[in-house]
């Protein structure tokens, strides 16, 4: 029950980095195109690409805290 309890709690502390992270850089995105609008398809193009990346750490963190 104990090793239960500490991946749940582990997955959590991945997924709170993981919406911080998707937080920082959502704002940094509304900033640049506030910014200079006329290259807003860029850094959305950018934008979707790191929080792909960041996603993926979020699923990776899940998957390894059900292998054992």
């Amino acid at each position: 029950i104990m090793q239960g309890s500490v991946t749940i709690i582990g997955y959590g502390l991945a997924v709170l980095g993981a919406g911080i992270g998707i937080g920082i850089v959502g704002g940094m995105t509304t900033q640049s195109v506030a910014r200079q609008p006329e290259v807003a398809g860029t850094v959305q193009t950018i934008f979707i690409l790191a929080a792909a990346f960041i996603e993926a750490l979020a699923l990776l963190g899940f998957v390894l805290s059900l292998i054992k």
